[in-house]
């Protein structure tokens, strides 16, 4: 039933239904809503009435209704396709005026508590009018940019990053297009708050500071109700979702349902920095339990207090979840695997890369970003990919999908077979350097890069047996990249390129400082989380980020905006080459392989634009016809936070 009252209030009308119900089933039909400021006789009034509306037909309209509301009714054969909030349309401006639909014409105190249309002081006279606000606000109207100015300020007052990040989820849950537009003016300040590395400690003290849920917790005790619980998420013209086990977060390991922030930062991310709009995310953590112990014994622990299913009974779980999400928001809706643990990861990868348009970050987004970074390091030290030798510290997730993609560039490049490209890159894991010999004992993932060689224990000796210009760090485990071992890279190579990729901070393989240092200032230098810049010998390197965030909001976008129905490894190869272009002379003088995050809106939709036109190419976008010109459109597809005026 549709229950209006003074303030107009729409209550939701056949959510539960929502979902891929088909009409004439007997369940309520979801309706576009057209409100019309007259009654009958046309006059304003605010008496109250109901409607209720079932199998397409409006079946009782018990009082005159006041303002009148035009009922047109829509088929739910498909997906939920129809969005009722004005500025999640690409076409929505500043100057546009809109109605502030929450899933009610939000009014008065509850309008200051809707995060997506609260403004704060920033409502002006005629809409603190209009939205019985008069007495609720102070009386003074404030202007965007003098709130984010007054939020930064708040910020920058706290001196423990938890705090920061704490400080900006709150602002998140009270004003959400306030929170993205002091992310995006200054993402290079708040993007280590929001993500890595804040974000990891954030997530093993989630419990201590869950204040309010922000995504859908899917555990044990919903299997063989997942697509009832879809149901119970608000917004259903879903186009991605980040999901996550917990099992493998960041290099910090199991924490179980507190895994919950990486999913809320990513999409966060999505949002600021691909465009991606707020309403169209949704975080999700698969909670089977967890094996870590201190969380078990933690009486803040917010999830299931039992060790880790796994075998049939996690597979069970986890199919019954993709089987639903594609049933309740369709064939195109995006969906990242994030940390799940090795074991798990590539598996989920093949298995549903087939049937489902999915994307894993830390195997595929990483590989694309760090891959970028390579190409724009030759424009420096020079000469091919082909011609340089990889050594890598790490053989999981990363490290192997880093592997795969140069290998696969490099054959791309040379016209040579992948199997023979894969001899130019050597992993080493806990074990030693990965080698034929041990092929047998070797997880699946691992044995394409087990090449003929003497067996090795100690990365320092590979590193004087393989002889690498390049070196990469996805070990997890802070301080591998040892004084000995820089100095023999630099030994070795005029400018050696050291990529210390591990997350967070407290776990990268070596500092900036550590690799500037003691690679007498040669070294090309990048890192997983961020560090500050170094001076040595009177010369200051600003070491580059070879982050994530770079590759998926842009990457996202591009599958979003072109209908996109399965990923394919070279719309990853055209997202690494379309944000090495982005990289120019001064950022090469600076000593960056990664352009500034100032510019990121703009290189996620130059990534975005490679990736559509590569699904286009490859026959795989279903948003037809193509748009002349990509770059616009992505552009003009991103979402905006700046606020709309009220009627």
């Amino acid at each position: 039933m549709i229950s209006l009252n003074r303030t107009t209030f729409l209550t939701q009308m056949g959510v539960s239904g929502a979902c891929s119900t088909p009409s004439g089933t007997g369940r309520r039909q979801p309706v576009a809503l057209k409100v019309v400021s007259m009654d009958s006789n046309g006059r304003a009034g605010e008496r109250s009435g109901s409607v209720v509306v079932e199998n397409n037909t409006v079946k009782e309209i018990a009082k005159p209704l006041s303002p009148v509301v035009e009922v047109e009714t829509k088929s739910t054969t498909g997906t939920w396709a129809q969005d009722v909030y004005v500025e999640d349309s690409a076409a929505a401006t500043e100057e546009q005026i809109m109605t502030p639909w929450s899933v009610s014409v939000a009014s008065g105190y509850n309008l200051l508590r809707d995060p997506r249309h609260n403004k704060g002081l920033a409502f002006t006279e005629k809409e603190r009018d209009a939205h019985y606000l008069r007495g609720l606000l102070p009386p003074t109207v404030v202007a965007q940019n003098l709130q984010v100015k007054k939020m930064l300020h708040n910020i920058r007052q706290y001196q423990v990053p938890l705090q920061k990040y704490m400080a900006m989820m709150d602002l998140q849950e009270r004003n959400e297009k306030l929170f993205y537009k002091l992310l995006i003016d200054h993402v290079e300040e708040l993007l280590p708050v929001v993500y890595t590395p804040t974000v990891g400690e954030a997530c093993q003290k989630y419990g201590s500071i869950f204040r309010q849920p922000q995504g859908l917790y899917i555990s044990l005790r919903e299997k063989g109700k997942i697509l009832e619980v879809l149901r119970n998420w608000p917004e259903k013209n879903i186009q991605v979702i980040v999901v996550t086990d917990g099992e493998r977060i960041l290099g910090l390991g199991d924490l179980g349902c507190q895994g919950m922030g990486i999913p809320v930062g990513k999409l966060s991310l999505y949002t600021a920095l691909g465009g991606v709009r707020p309403s169209a995310c949704l975080p999700v953590t698969i909670d089977v339990g967890t094996n870590n112990e201190e969380l078990l014994n933690d009486e803040f622990y917010i999830g299931l207090r039992q060790k880790r299913a796994t075998g049939q009974e996690y597979a069970e779980l986890i199919d019954e979840f993709m089987t639903a999400v594609k049933q309740c928001y369709g064939e195109k809706l995006l969906i990242q695997f994030e940390d799940f643990a090795n074991h798990n990861a590539f598996d989920l990868l093949a298995k549903y890369g087939a049937t489902h348009l999915v994307f894993n970050d830390d195997i595929q987004g990483t590989a694309s970003v760090v891959l970028a970074g390579l190409i724009s390091a030759l424009k420096v030290v020079g000469g091919s990919l082909a011609d340089h030798r990889f050594l890598f510290l790490g053989a999981g997730e990363a490290g192997t999908g880093i592997a795969e993609l140069i290998a696969l560039e490099i054959s791309k490049q040379t016209n040579a077979p992948l199997e023979e490209m894969r001899k130019k890159v050597w992993l080493v894991d806990s074990k030693g350097l990965i080698v034929s010999s041990r092929k047998d004992t070797l997880q699946h993932f691992k044995k394409p890069w087990a090449h003929e060689n003497k067996p090795i224990k100690k990365l320092i000796d590979a590193v004087k047996e393989i002889k690498p210009t390049v070196l990469i760090g996805t070990s997890g485990v802070g301080r591998t990249f040892t004084k000995e071992v820089v100095e023999t890279m630099a030994s070795i190579n005029e400018k050696p390129i050291i990529l210390s990729l591990s997350n967070p901070t407290s776990q990268s393989e070596c500092t900036a400082e550590e690799a500037y240092k003691w690679s007498q200032g040669r070294a090309i230098f990048a890192s997983g989380s961020p560090f500050d810049p170094v001076k040595y010998k009177g010369k200051v390197f600003v070491p580059g980020q070879a982050n994530n965030a770079y590759i998926f909001p842009g990457f996202g976008l591009g599958l979003i905006m072109s209908g996109t129905i399965r990923v394919h490894d070279d719309m990853l190869l055209a997202a690494s080459e379309a944000l090495a272009s982005q990289v120019s002379q001064d950022d090469f003088d600076k000593g960056l392989i990664y352009p500034p995050f100032t510019n990121i809106r703009k290189i996620s939709a130059h990534i975005a634009a490679s990736v559509a036109a590569k699904a286009y190419e490859l026959g795989l976008a279903t948003r037809l016809p193509q748009p002349k010109d990509l770059v616009k459109y992505a552009e003009s597809c991103m979402y905006s936070p700046s606020y709309q005026n009220y009627r």
